[in-house]
């Protein structure tokens, strides 16, 4: 018959074997969610829609789109900050879904400590 020291290393072999099938499923769940995200758009724009960008939500670039005036205007460095605003709001706003999907998955889950997120 084991004695209580087996019992306890059984018991936190149970343990590991529970969170080592726990991070698994973490791990499907977020590439079901990356996988999502790559479907999902979202846009920002800058200069009062002089700039408009469009990330997935994964935030990779899709498209930026350039209002023909701003070009015609000349004033490369304001369209070149134009464009850095746009591309920073969209991949801001992708980063955000992101942590809105993570946090919907970690509230399904038993983790015995808080996600950083």
């Amino acid at each position: 018959m084991p004695g209580p020291r087996a019992s306890g290393n059984f018991r936190r072999m149970a343990d590991l074997s529970n969170l080592l099938q726990l991070s698994q499923q973490v791990q499907g769940k977020i590439s079901e969610i990356q996988a999502q995200l790559a479907g999902q758009t979202v846009t920002a724009s800058a200069g009062g829609d002089i700039v408009r960008v469009t990330a997935d939500g994964r935030g990779q670039i899709r498209s930026i789109r350039i209002a023909p005036d701003a070009v015609r205007q000349g004033d490369v460095e304001m369209l070149e900050d134009l464009v850095l605003a746009a591309v920073a709001g969209a991949q801001q706003r992708a980063a955000e879904l992101y942590q809105t999907e993570v946090r919907k998955l970690a509230s399904g889950l038993p983790f015995p400590f808080q996600l950083p997120l």
